[in-house]
């Protein structure tokens, strides 16, 4: 059973500095800080010269640990964790109905990714629910930006986040906003709906224009999080004070059963574990990958649970590359917290 005092302890926690002290007794094993600052510190040497930011907190005792803890980091798909927390809310307060149908017009498709948008106009009807897996669960940016447009658009869902005390995400633009955005493209057509007709688009901008938007991208804080900021997410959800019991347990299971992100963190995690995570994963172009990232909350064998959140900017190694030091991160917390 938590301390009654536990989560403001741990909001102080994520407030401060990034090796903070264990905030209340705990059954489970201190962090090994000097571990994880030596073997994560030379897996960002690997990742070079993209930067690697990791925060990994113990969800019994609030003991967190973080590198570039408060760097911002531009999320993808990641956003969709929160964003299906705050439509969840939504259903919690009975302002939205998950079997409530919603039609789909043309200034609803979204680029890819988007197995809906890929569809679309033959399949135009979803229920909310429908729209919540894909989105969550399937990384579905048509459905991600339904969702976002139903619960009041971005602002409406940082509000949320900000008025529940998470202060260190923020989602600014719906993706066919952002996505064209980052290539420098113009606002986004249905023309461009599917990853190989985009993708041809994209290819048909000047690469300095291109590589123009993207580094504006890398360096505007609008759609970022911080590794911090994610913990806090995480630590709130968990401590019950987002979703009610069923709404929390439809999320985590949506998060637990994607198949997003395999060779990633959850590839690196013992045999055993469960990983309720969502990926997100930017377009390379120019031989630099503006973002590969995974959050989550994963369960050990003998039921501890963490929260974790991995991103990793700007980087020039493969996709391969990028997944393996996700995943060689996973290892270095499993070694950390035993």
């Amino acid at each position: 059973m938590r301390f009654p005092t536990l989560m403001a302890v741990a909001l102080l926690l994520l407030a401060g500095c990034d090796r903070p002290m264990r905030q209340t007794a705990s059954d489970t094993p201190r962090l090994d800080m000097t571990l994880l600052d030596r073997e994560v510190g030379a897996i960002a040497e690997r990742a070079r010269p993209g930067v690697l930011g990791v925060g990994v907190m113990n969800l019994e005792s609030g003991e967190t640990w973080l590198f570039n803890g408060d760097a911002r980091f531009p999320m993808q798909s990641v956003f969709k964790a929160p964003l299906g927390a705050a439509v969840l809310e939504e259903v919690d307060a009975g302002r939205l109905n998950l079997d409530q149908i919603v039609t789909l017009d043309e200034q609803d498709i979204s680029p890819a990714r988007s197995l809906i948008a890929d569809a679309w106009p033959q399949e135009r009807d979803y229920t909310v629910r429908e729209l919540l897996v894909a989105a969550v669960g399937e990384s579905d940016n048509t459905a991600a930006d339904v969702l976002m447009k139903l619960i009041g658009g971005p602002g409406a869902v940082t509000s949320w986040l900000n008025d529940n005390h998470v202060t260190d995400i923020r989602i600014d633009r719906y993706e066919r906003e952002l996505q064209p955005e980052i290539a420098g493209m113009g606002s986004f057509r249905i023309a461009w709906k599917g990853d190989a007709a985009f993708t041809a688009a994209m290819h048909t901008i000047p690469p300095a224009t291109r590589k123009a938007a993207m580094d504006a991208y890398l360096a505007d804080d609008r759609d970022t999080a911080s590794p911090r900021g994610v913990l806090t997410f995480f630590y709130m959800l968990e401590d019950q004070k987002l979703l009610s019991p069923a709404s929390h347990t439809l999320l985590m299971k949506i998060m637990t059963e994607t198949q997003t992100g395999a060779e990633r963190l959850k590839a690196g995690f013992p045999p055993g574990s469960v990983f309720a995570h969502k990926t997100g994963a930017a377009r390379t172009d120019l031989g630099v990958n503006p973002a590969t990232n995974d959050i989550g909350i994963v369960t050990l064998p003998d039921g501890r649970r963490y929260a974790v959140a991995v991103f990793l900017k700007a980087a020039t190694l493969d996709a391969a590359g990028r997944e393996k030091i996700h995943a060689d991160v996973a290892r270095a917390i499993t070694r950390g917290v035993r």
